[in-house]
């Protein structure tokens, strides 16, 4: 992968276009471009078969001056600083972006789940937490699930953090089982929002939504719900992909039924009535909506001219590189931006954080209800930077979640 696509370079070269759009302050450009606090820790835990186990452990905290960090915690075997601290950044718009009360952060141990048993990641998660444990807090950093991690994941911390501290604390993590303090609509709310900002572009674009086809790379559970969703609003799904492959019907494809064919034989591809295509082939399938919901830097500038859809949804963090967003804004295509489409989550975290303070238990409509005004007025208030600077959505959104992070820097201004 070329160094300036790397998570990092794409984050700050985001940052340093905002900037410019704003006639940033220098000084606080400055402090923008790094995190407050990065911590690396060495998380060491017994093995089934009695040996010690060494995992590298990571948080990085990038800037809470709207409200306490928040971010994922993601189990991966290649996690670097760099991307963790990429992550954090981008998080750290979305919150603003959003204007829901949060900084951002992010953090992961790099570790390959498949290769652990249940036992031992339950031990890697409560040392890991242990670890980290004085920096974490309702009111100073709220984990939650991410890549290879779970509710199971956010209950093991939330029982780790409130033993430590000698009361229940169920604020101090989101995204747990419903039965501990979890909120109703976590599991579909990232799909849910993507699907909520392609109602709201495609009747400023004059898309009929009745009909109009979807392709949708990556089948995880943002991929899903969002594939579901959109059917529900009367899309044609025409292509389906997971990591082996994918799918394409242009009679349309039902996803529950991709779903059930997917977990008996652990691929979407060869569904009955579909042919089979490449992940490559998906992304320039003649479609409406294009839906990228799995790896980052798949749209680049080698694919963004064969891209055939109107609009993009990225459901996925960083899928378009920054080459490829300049050749489809120049082919006006309509890209919702991964720090707005995929917010839904962040958002109903942010719900359940709320109920857990206040030890309310709100039911799946209001959940919904709160989520689509959320994801709604979000998607609005960029979309009205855009008609007003004549830009593109991503620099719309970054000039907002960045304007928003800087206003907030030079109100409270630098201690001491």
């Amino acid at each position: 992968m070329a160094t300036d696509h790397t998570p990092l370079a794409v984050a700050q070269a985001q940052l340093n276009l905002a900037a410019k759009k704003l006639n940033l302050d220098p000084r606080i450009h400055k402090i923008l471009s790094e995190p407050k606090r990065s911590i690396i820790v060495s998380v060491d835990i017994k093995l089934d078969n009695c040996s010690v186990g060494v995992f590298r452990g990571i948080r990085v905290q990038h800037w809470d001056v709207r409200g306490p960090f928040k971010g994922g915690i993601r189990y991966y075997p290649n996690i670097t600083m760099d991307e963790v601290t990429a992550l954090a950044m981008l998080m750290t718009w979305k919150c603003a972006i959003a204007d829901i009360p949060y900084g951002g952060a992010k953090g992961g141990v790099c570790v390959d789940t498949k290769k652990l048993s249940k036992g031992e990641l339950e031990r890697l998660t409560r040392r890991y937490i242990s670890l980290i444990v004085d920096y974490l807090g309702p009111h100073r950093d709220i984990p939650a699930p991410d890549m290879y991690t779970d509710a199971q994941t956010m209950a093991w911390i939330m029982d780790t953090y409130s033993q430590l501290k000698g009361y229940s604390v169920p604020e101090c993590v989101t995204g747990k089982p419903v039965e501990i303090g979890g909120s109703e609509g976590r599991t579909e709310a990232t799909g849910k929002g993507v699907i909520h900002c392609v109602k709201e572009a495609a009747s400023k674009i004059g898309l009929k939504l009745k009909g109009a086809k979807v392709a949708i790379q990556g089948f995880g559970n943002v991929g899903f719900h969002a594939a579901q969703l959109a059917h529900e609003q009367g899309c044609k799904i025409v292509a389906i992909s997971d990591s082996v492959g994918g799918v394409y019907s242009s009679q349309g494809l039902d996803p529950q039924a991709v779903l059930v064919h997917k977990e008996k034989t652990g691929s979407v591809q060869n569904f009955n009535g579909a042919t089979n295509i490449t992940n490559e082939e998906l992304l320039e399938t003649n479609c409406d909506i294009l839906i990228p919901a799995a790896l980052q830097n798949q749209i680049t500038r080698k694919n963004a001219d064969k891209i055939q859809a109107r609009m993009i949804a990225e459901a996925a963090n960083g899928p378009t590189t920054p080459e490829a967003d300049k050749i489809l804004s120049e082919r006006d295509i309509c890209l919702i931006p991964d720090i707005l489409a995929n917010s839904g989550g962040v958002i109903v975290s942010y719900f359940e954080w709320v109920q857990n303070l206040t030890r309310e238990h709100w039911t799946l409509e209001e959940v919904n209800k709160k989520l689509e005004a959320k994801m709604t007025k979000a998607f609005n208030d960029v979309y009205l930077i855009t008609q007003k600077e004549e830009s593109d959505m991503r620099t719309a959104a970054l000039t907002l979640g960045v304007g928003r992070v800087a206003d907030a820097i030079k109100t409270l201004g630098l201690w001491p």
